[in-house]
C-alpha cells in the first residue's frame, strides 16, 4: 500500500513538473476583449511574450511600431515594449513621428528639465492626444536619460508640398530645407502603388502631390533615424508612427534600408486578425470603430479637411 502511494505521489509530481515545463516554454494567447488588450504575435502568428522577446527584436537596430492613432491598446503596448527594451539596453532611444525636426531643441529642453510639460506641448506643437497617449513613453525616456528623436518633417511644410507638389521645396530657405530629408524619392514603387490605390477622390494631379507630401514624411523620419545611429553607433531605436508609414517593410522602413542596408529593421504592425503569411510581427488588437457609415458624412469630413488645408498660407 505504501509503495502504491509513493508511486502515485511520484506520478503527480512528474506530471506537475511536465505541466510547469510546458507553461514556461509557451506563451498563452491573451484574449482580446477590450480596447486595452493586445497580443504580440510572430510573423507566422505564434503568440509572444514581452518578457521573452525573440532575438530578432532584441538585437534589431531599429524597431518600427505602427499604430492606429489614439488606440489605447497600441499605446499601452508601445509603452510596455519600450520599458522592456529599456531594462536591458543602455543605448536605447525613442524616435517619434509626433514631433518634427525643427522642435528637437524644445524636446531636448524638456528632457533635461529646462522647461515643463505645458511648454513642451505648446512650443513643440505636440499632438492633441499627447497627454493621454504619448506622455508615458516620453516620461520613461526622461526618467532614464534617454534621447527622444523628433523625427518628422514640419507639418506646415508637408501640407504645402501636398498643395503645390515637391517643387515647393525649392522655395524654402536653408534652415527649412534642413528639416526635410535630403532625398525624397517619388519614383514608382510598391509603396507608391499602395498609396495611389488608397486615394479615392479621382484627382490624379492632386494625388501625385499628396504622395510627394507622404514621401517627405517617410523619408524624413527614415533619415532622422539613420543619422542618429550614425552619430551614436551601436544604439537601438524604437520608432513609433502610423501603421501606413511602416507596414510590410514599406514607407519609412524601406527608406531606412535604402539609406543604410546594413541596419537590421523589424516591423511590428497592428492587426485585427492574425495571419501566418506576413513579414511583420503582428500586434493583435480590437479593430477601431468604423469611422463613417454614411457616404455623405465621409465626404463632408473630407471637404472640411480640404478646406482647412486650403486655408494654409504657403510661400
Amino acid at each position: 500500500m505504501k509503495s502504491t502511494v509513493l508511486f502515485s505521489l511520484a506520478s503527480v509530481l512528474l506530471l506537475s513538473g511536465c505541466s510547469q515545463q510546458i507553461q514556461s516554454t509557451s506563451t498563452p494567447f491573451q484574449a482580446i476583449t477590450s480596447f486595452y488588450d493586445y497580443q504580440l504575435l510572430s510573423p507566422t502568428g505564434l503568440p509572444l511574450s514581452l518578457s521573452t522577446l525573440p532575438n530578432e527584436i532584441i538585437k534589431a537596430d531599429v524597431i518600427l511600431v505602427g499604430e492606429w492613432h489614439t488606440h489605447a491598446a497600441i499605446h499601452r503596448f508601445q509603452t510596455d515594449l519600450f520599458k522592456e527594451l529599456s531594462a536591458t539596453n543602455p543605448k536605447l532611444a525613442l524616435s517619434m513621428e509626433q514631433f518634427s525636426r525643427n522642435k528637437q531643441t524644445v524636446v531636448d529642453d524638456y528632457l533635461s528639465g529646462k522647461i515643463g510639460e505645458q511648454t513642451l506641448i505648446s512650443d513643440a506643437k505636440a499632438w492633441p492626444n499627447y497627454e493621454s497617449d504619448y506622455r508615458p513613453l516620453v516620461e520613461i525616456a526622461k526618467a532614464e536619460g534617454r534621447d527622444v528623436i523628433a523625427a518628422n518633417a514640419p507639418k506646415p511644410i508637408v501640407k504645402c508640398i501636398g498643395q503645390q507638389g515637391i517643387s515647393y521645396v525649392d522655395k524654402l530657405d536653408i534652415d527649412e530645407k534642413s528639416w526635410l530629408a535630403e532625398n525624397i524619392d517619388l519614383t514608382d514603387s510598391p509603396y507608391k502603388s499602395k498609396f495611389l490605390a488608397s486615394m479615392h477622390h479621382g484627382d490624379e494631379e492632386q494625388t501625385q502631390k499628396q504622395f510627394a507630401a507622404q514621401m517627405t514624411w517617410d523619408a524624413t523620419m527614415a533619415e532622422s533615424i539613420v543619422n542618429y545611429i550614425s552619430d551614436h553607433p551601436s544604439s537601438q531605436i524604437m520608432h513609433i508612427a502610423g501603421k501606413f508609414h511602416i507596414e510590410n517593410g514599406l514607407g519609412t522602413a524601406a527608406q531606412i534600408v535604402k539609406l543604410n542596408p546594413k541596419l537590421n529593421v523589424v516591423v511590428i504592425s497592428p492587426i485585427e486578425k492574425a495571419s501566418n503569411d506576413g513579414s511583420d510581427y503582428q500586434l493583435e488588437v480590437l479593430a477601431p470603430p468604423k469611422r463613417f457609415v454614411k457616404q455623405e458624412n465621409m465626404m463632408k469630413a473630407y471637404k472640411a479637411i480640404k478646406n482647412r488645408n486650403n486655408d494654409l498660407v504657403c510661400k
